[in-house]
This record gives structure tokens, sequence and C-alpha cells, in this order.
């Protein structure tokens, strides 16, 4: 990772729980956490993976001891109640939130099967109400807590429906978290909106599917976003900066949600070269 922009220790003395945290976009989120001082628990389904990052994560860290991972599936609330505990447990509270946990594929909507639909919106969004609701009791006062949407949210995208779906609904619930709990101690309750990030798998389908020019070629920023963007998005919604921040999602995408530009192209390539792969 690029060093960060912001100034060294930014999250001493913080806790955080991350879950996706084992790979892509909430690994590097994690991985700017430590760097800048805060205990981290990161939370995904694969142990492998989730081992792999918590050692990577313990070297970076002044204290080993202040990373733990916790393997759990945020589509089970019961599980991600037994995280939640289990981090503070360990640490005594929260004060970030990361609900990062997403899966996608390309899929036209005539041909997929319900449980298509839901394998999407039960690991985004109600995976993310799961991880909210599980960290809420132990939330520190003024706590962040930062959902992972995606331009689908706001843009329709051909063979995204479930997609679009649910990371909608990850930011229609982010805003109705921002009124129930905030206050002047209470929680600031953002969504991070990440176009096509490098390194990602998200990004990975969409490159495969209509390649790197039509992908990223009609967007103001004509490039795919760093994981390092995205990771300092968090700290500075995390940190001192992100204090009058709420309800609000921010959009990482290099333009690409702008009416007429990138984000339409896309969909259209997407689809055009699905059918012709049928052909």
């Amino acid at each position: 990772m690029t060093p960060s922009a912001f100034r060294p220790g930014l999250l001493a003395g913080r806790v955080a729980l991350v879950t996706g945290g084992s790979s892509g976009i909430n690994r590097a989120i994690a991985r700017r956490f430590v760097e800048h001082g805060a205990s981290v628990v990161i939370v995904a389904r694969d142990a492998g993976r989730l081992e792999e990052a918590r050692a990577e994560l313990a070297a970076l860290a002044v204290q080993p001891e202040s990373v733990l991972a916790i393997s759990a599936d945020v589509r089970d609330g019961a599980a991600m109640d037994r995280a939640a505990d289990e981090g503070n447990a360990r640490f005594g509270r929260y004060d970030i939130v990361i609900a990062g946990a997403a899966g996608n594929f390309l899929g036209p909507a005539a041909e997929l099967s319900s449980n298509a639909f839901a394998a999407v919106v039960d690991i985004d969004l109600k995976g993310t109400f799961h991880t909210f609701k599980a960290c809420h009791r132990w939330l520190a006062p003024r706590a962040r807590l930062v959902a992972i949407s995606a331009p689908q949210g706001t843009l329709p995208m051909a063979l995204q429906a479930h997609a679009c779906a649910a990371k909608a609904g990850i930011e229609a619930l982010v805003r109705t978290l921002a009124l129930e709990w905030g206050g002047a101690d209470g929680a600031r309750v953002n969504a991070i909106s990440p176009g096509l990030v490098a390194g990602t798998y998200g990004a990975e389908i969409f490159l495969k599917a209509v390649g790197h020019d039509a992908l990223v070629g009609g967007q103001p920023i004509p490039r795919l976003a760093t994981l390092d963007e995205v990771a300092d998005a968090a700290l500075f919604l995390c940190g001192p900066t992100g204090d009058y921040v709420t309800g609000h999602t921010l959009a990482i995408d290099g333009g690409l949600g702008l009416p007429t530009t990138a984000g339409s192209a896309i969909a259209g390539a997407a689809l055009a070269a699905l059918k012709a792969a049928r052909r």
C-alpha cells in the first residue's frame, strides 16, 4: 500500500470490526486502520484466508494481539451476534464498524433463480444489517459505522438486478440508521460507494466481460480506483474529519455514477458481450 495522506496514529486507541476483512477492499481498510493504530477484529467465512490476513495485519501492528480474526457468516444473524460478542470480550467496545462482506456475479434478471437473487441480497444487504445490529449494543459514543455500497446502488445496470437491489437497500438502510442511531453522542452512519477497484473480484468480472477500455474509457477519470484510495476514504469517515458526516454515501468512482457517462456504457457493453458469447 502507498503511504496514507492522514497523520500517523489517527486511530490510536480505537477498536474496529471489519466484515469481509480477509480480502479485497475490506482487507485494505483493515490494514489502513492497523497502520493508524487501531485494534481490529476481522470477520470472514474462509478460515484459511482469514488467518493469512490476520498474520499480515498482526505483523504491521504495534502489538500483534491487537488483531483478532473470527470466522463467521454475515448471512447468519446469530453467528454475527457471537462474533461481535467475542470481539467485545477482547477489546471492550467498537468505535468503528465496517460492513463490507459482499458477493456478485453477472446474470440476466429473467434467468436468475430466487436463490441466485437472494444470494447477493443476503450477503450484501442482510449482512450489513446483521453486522450493524450485532455491534450496536457494544458501540462507543460517536461510533462510526460504514457500509460498503457500489455504483449499482443508484445506477441501473444490465445483468445486475440482484446487486442493484442489494446496494440500493444498503444506502437506504444507512440513511435510516443515521436517523435512528444519531444524536450528539450517537453513531455516525455512512456508506462508501467504490467504483471499479483494481485487484478486486468485482472489477475482475466486469473486466472479463467487457475489457478495460470499454469499462473505464467513458469515465471522467478513465482508470480503475486503487485499494489505497478506498481505504483512505474509510479513514476520512472514521477519523475526526468524519464527525459531522452522517447518512451520506461517499462515491469513490471516477465519475462512473454521473448521468450519461460510463455507467450506461458499461451496462450496455456487458449485455452485448453476454449476448455475443451465447451465439
